[in-house]
């Protein structure tokens, strides 16, 4: 497009020659490539005006500002809803493109990466880096898309009522995805009952012939069936799924199950860690069979897909040590089922096992009582150690007699001082919400460890 098009979609003014924009649009300046637009979004830290010419150094041919600055730019009042006009006018020409929307309270991006492992060897995908799931990650994926594409999956995340369908409408998804409905960011929502209503947007704003891909996993999911008129597939666990996972086992905790469609069965081995990856695995299943691949196509890309989501459900072996950083985010489900997977795996491995947990944030007034019910369920699970860092609300509910150690910590570097009882065969779990910033524990206990099998090893040479 040239760029006093794209100045008339965004309703700007273009100050500069007119030229040819040939690449997609990005956020930071250093990702920039040429022939492409730079957006200069002023944030509370830092302003994107101030890297417009490091933008132009890396091919930036335009950019979208708030005021006129020395580079080609296009002026507009607000830049993310330029660029959110401009993804919906590209979204409207690429006529022949399939777009996959998934929202849900957690899952999006593990599923996200395994439909687009499924996808890609059937045709050009475009899928979103991280988690871009807001009001720029949504636009910004849709602008990487060409005449070339054939399918598009976009993340919705949601802070508010009304987001996810402010972003359907730019989107425009054929196939509309709810993974589940659970209490993360409850604090901001209010409710269960607001968040599933905030959920159902991806639902009810699908056009009569699009598709709605529910999972069974949670009260609300499956009741957003009325608000399509159009087809709808159900996946889950229970024979009343369209498609669904049978004969389940946990093998060095991973899933290995049959998938069952309506079109055949085959075995699938995922590669990913945790029971709670089988909801997952369908979804992106389920999306795949509504578009015409092959069970057996399905089954082979599940079972040979890996997902580079960092913090997320991350096993490392080290020297008889196993570390699960999982401390991208948490909420209640997503804290039971890690616990679940550190305690399995501990099993296998005959050591202990290790659960240094931070907190769950945006859960309001329900806070105190979440925590107090996962250090309950540690305790019942028979986890070994629960290492709190400064969330003491975990052992609110474990009783005098349990046998888990607890151990409340302040912040990490206290929490890093168990490292040095930790012992060969041991597994440990690091989680919390991503403010807490647990991984940087979980790097610091792999530095300890090694240096301490360096150091044991060279006693013994």
């Amino acid at each position: 497009m040239m760029a006093s098009e794209i100045a008339a979609i965004v309703g700007g003014v273009l100050h500069g020659d007119d030229v040819s924009i040939t690449a997609p649009a990005f956020l930071s300046s250093g990702n920039c490539i040429p022939g492409s637009i730079f957006l200069a979004i002023k944030g509370e830290n830092v302003d994107g005006h101030d890297y417009v010419g490091d933008a132009f150094k890396n091919g930036a041919l335009l950019a979208l500002t708030s005021h006129q600055v020395s580079q080609r730019c296009i002026v507009v009042e607000d830049v993310t809803r330029a660029i959110s006009a401009l993804a919906a006018h590209v979204r409207h020409e690429l006529t022949e493109l399939i777009v996959i929307g998934i929202t849900g309270s957690q899952g999006k991006t593990t599923t996200k990466e395994l439909l687009a492992g499924i996808l890609s060897a059937e045709g050009v995908t475009v899928s979103p880096k991280g988690n871009n799931n807001n009001e720029l990650g949504v636009p910004i994926t849709l602008l990487q898309c060409t005449r070339e594409t054939q399918y598009c999956i976009v993340e919705m995340g949601a802070r508010h009522q009304g987001d996810i369908a402010a972003l359907a409408k730019i989107a425009a998804p054929q196939v509309g995805v709810v993974l589940r409905v659970a209490a993360a960011h409850i604090g901001e929502f209010g409710s269960i009952e607001t968040i599933a209503e905030t959920k159902s947007e991806m639902i009810s704003t699908l056009r009569e012939d699009g598709i709605a891909i529910l999972g069974q996993y949670d009260e609300y999911t499956p009741k957003m069936k009325p608000l399509h008129k159009g087809k709808a597939l159900f996946f889950g666990e229970t024979s009343s799924a369209d498609v669904r996972a049978t004969d389940i086992e946990l093998r060095e905790g991973r899933p290995h199950f049959d998938l069952v469609t309506p079109e055949g069965r085959s075995t699938v081995a995922l590669r990913l860690y945790g029971e709670h990856q089988i909801s997952n695995a369908l979804a992106a299943a389920a999306v795949a069979h509504t578009l015409g691949i092959s069970t057996d196509h399905i089954a082979g890309a599940l079972s040979t897909a890996e997902v580079h989501a960092r913090w997320r459900m991350e096993v490392k072996e080290l020297h008889d040590l196993t570390i699960i950083n999982d401390a991208y985010n948490a909420s209640p489900d997503s804290m039971a089922a890690a616990l679940r997977t550190l305690v399995h795996l501990t099993q296998e491995r005959g050591g202990e096992s290790w659960a240094f947990l931070g907190n769950m944030r945006e859960l309001g007034e329900s806070s105190r009582q979440a925590h107090g019910e996962i250090g309950t369920l540690a305790s019942s699970l028979g986890v070994d150690h629960l290492v709190t860092v400064g969330a003491p609300d975990y052992a609110i509910g474990i009783g005098e007699n349990s046998p888990i150690s607890i151990h409340n910590c302040v912040d990490k570097a206290e929490a890093l001082i168990f490292a040095e009882h930790l012992n060969r065969g041991d597994v440990l779990l690091c989680k919390a919400s991503r403010s807490d910033g647990l991984e940087v524990l979980a790097e610091n206990i792999e530095k300890f460890w090694i240096s301490k099998i360096e150091s044991e090893e060279g006693v013994n040479e």
